[in-house]
């Protein structure tokens, strides 16, 4: 049970090639080739963009989506930051009284 079990490699099966035999050639020395003639390469061509009006206007109604959308959403952390700091300082004053009366007793 607390041996663990190693799966074991089967043999394989079906024709095992040998590996290939490299012979070693000669190198001749020749002439050394000329580079050949550098031109400058093209620059890339770029789509145009181009705004239309619908477009521009779905950019903004987009973009103000957006806006509205992260805004009410630090808007609700900020409110739950606050509605938790409430309840704690209510909290501490609760036990603070509590703590008080016991004393004057």
């Amino acid at each position: 049970m607390f041996r663990p079990k190693h799966p074991t490699m089967p043999e394989p099966t079906g024709t095992v090639t040998p590996p290939a035999v490299v012979e070693p050639t000669t190198i001749t020395p020749g002439t050394p080739a000329s580079p050949p003639a550098s031109t400058a390469p093209a620059p890339p061509s770029r789509p145009v963009v181009q705004l239309t009006p619908g477009t521009a206007l779905a950019l903004v109604g987009g973009g103000t989506a957006v806006v509205l959308v992260v805004g009410a959403v630090l808007v609700s952390m900020l409110l739950a930051v606050a509605v938790t700091a409430a309840s704690l300082a209510i909290c501490a004053l609760v036990v603070r009284s509590l703590v008080n009366a016991q004393h004057r007793r």
